[in-house]
């Protein structure tokens, strides 16, 4: 995860206060694993909706709520297996529901959707695989969750200020294309290291 590896240290800090009201109140991490679902769903049927402005908000949200939960928890010290499968599984739909929402809205054409969807899904697949395997998960590569939700966030701001895109294919629709490209590279990569670790 490139982004996340470069902007980690600062974020930690940044959800801090987040953190601290959440514990003052009660919140648990699985509240806002939830809440981040909850938000990706509502990205989806925003794209589907051609509300553009609404859907990128939305996605902000998610890439918030995905990361003050895991904060969250930290804070607590109450990180557990079950939190991790929920979290896991709350990632992978949320992706389903932001990314077909993109292609189902008519912002790129479905086979490319499909593209960039396969992509995604195999590349984190790849990463708890690792783990599967014995290996230990492994999030290397071109592409990770934080890049794909912050490169959402730009294409979806760049289509609200530079209506009619590139070469007339909008920004979101470009962004599906980079990441069927860099998702399926990500998966390779990630296999290859995976199988290179077994045979040692």
């Amino acid at each position: 995860m490139t982004l996340d590896q470069i902007f980690r240290p600062y974020v930690k800090g940044w959800l801090s206060p987040f953190v601290a009201v959440s514990r003052r109140i009660g919140l648990t991490p699985n509240f806002f694993t939830v809440a981040s679902l909850i938000v990706a769903g509502a990205a989806g049927i925003a794209f589907y909706g051609r509300n553009e402005a609404i859907a990128t908000l939305m996605v902000a949200l998610n890439a918030f709520f995905d990361a003050l939960d895991g904060a969250l928890a930290r804070s607590m010290n109450i990180q557990s297996l079950k939190g991790d499968l929920l979290d896991h599984a709350v990632d992978r739909y949320s992706d389903i529901f932001i990314i077909t929402g993109i292609f189902a809205g008519g912002f790129t054409s479905w086979p490319i959707g499909v593209f960039a969807l396969t992509g995604v899904l195999m590349s984190s697949y790849m990463g708890t695989q690792a783990q599967a395997v014995g290996v230990g998960r492994h999030y290397g590569g071109v592409l990770g969750r934080a890049d794909r939700l912050f490169l959402i966030m730009v294409a979806g701001v760049l289509d609200l200020i530079v209506p009619g895109g590139f070469l007339g294919i909008l920004y979101i629709g470009w962004l599906l294309i980079l990441f069927g490209i860099m998702g399926h590279i990500t998966a390779i990569q990630r296999f290859a290291y995976t199988w290179k670790k077994m045979e040692k």
